[in-house]
């Protein structure tokens, strides 16, 4: 049986774990940080600082405090006496599978493992862990302290109950947790979000617009309408009264002749180049903090606005 989680360790501190320990901050866990930099506390703490008035308004708890985090350079002494994990490592195999065993054989009995993993599977992940049925996949999205979404993988090693613990605590504590059924490379979100960039991509190629039209056309059109609802609610809304149903019938015969031409482009120096001189001329050459601090207040007020 899981723990009730009030103490959490994450491990892995760059900018998906300080994230994380912002957010489990603001909802009035303790946090134990661990990450070999020694500039980690510092971005913890820098984090923390420019995230709470955001989490703030997001509703923080009664009881959430911004100093109940302490720093634990060793990772196996960080997860002691701790009722989770949220492992944040480097996205390779090499490099979290040795981890993930140490944390696995130091944890309380029932503590879970999440792993922030955007793409790697859960199974090879928990090969050799003490518990790897406590081992879940908990894939957050950048940045976790304002995005809702987390997309939870148990694979064929986790055990349903710890699959059911990872939904349960998410949702206590203000996200959104989808369950994937199977695992697959790149879960379920970026294999969708990939799908959309390699055309976005293929359309510069072709030279069909510029990365700032590119943009615009999603920006500007269905992803106004993907924040609210996904593509196969939009397509039920597109059929009119008689719904999806009505959509297959009359549109889909024209949509599905549009994948045949999808592309598949190879993403050569020349290519790069063009797309990040043209991302460069949309945003003006802005800095990317100063970019990051408008996307994140424009993610506050449409929060907000969902949730209003």
């Amino acid at each position: 049986m899981a723990r009730p989680i009030r103490r959490i360790a994450v491990i892995g501190a760059g900018t998906i774990g300080a994230s994380w320990a912002a957010w489990f901050l603001s909802r009035g866990l303790e946090v134990v940080a661990s990450d070999p930099s020694p500039d980690a506390p510092g971005l913890i703490r820098r984090m923390v600082e420019t995230a709470w008035p955001i989490l703030q308004q997001l509703g923080a708890t009664a009881d959430a405090d911004p100093g109940r985090w302490r720093f634990e350079p060793d990772p196996v002494k960080a997860v002691e006496g701790c009722d989770a994990v949220q492992e944040s490592a480097p996205e390779r195999y090499e490099v979290k599978q040795p981890l993930l065993r140490a944390i696995s054989a130091a944890l309380p009995e029932g503590a879970l493992i999440l792993l922030s993993s955007s793409g790697l599977l859960v199974s090879r992940l928990s090969e050799g862990c003490t518990h790897p049925e406590r081992v879940v996949i908990g894939h957050p999205f950048n940045p976790p302290h304002l995005i809702p979404l987390v997309e939870v993988v148990g694979g064929t090693t986790a055990s349903p109950e710890a699959v059911q613990a990872a939904v349960a605590f998410y949702q206590a504590i203000g996200k959104y947790p989808i369950v994937l059924n199977k695992e697959v490379p790149g879960h379920l979100a970026n294999r969708l979000q990939a799908a959309l960039w390699r055309e976005a991509v293929h359309m510069v190629a072709e030279g069909v617009a510029s990365v700032a039209d590119v943009d615009a056309a999603i920006s500007q059109g269905p992803g106004l309408r993907w924040a609210l609802m996904g593509p196969h609610a939009t397509f039920h809304l597109a059929g009119g009264e008689g719904g999806y149903a009505h959509f297959m019938h009359h549109l889909m015969p024209a949509v599905t002749s549009w994948w045949e031409s999808l592309g598949n482009p190879v993403l050569t120096p020349e290519l790069q180049k063009a797309l990040i001189d043209g991302v460069t001329q949309e945003t003006g050459g802005r800095p990317i903090p100063a970019l990051a601090a408008d996307r994140d207040a424009a993610l506050v007020r449409l929060l907000a606005a969902k949730t209003g």
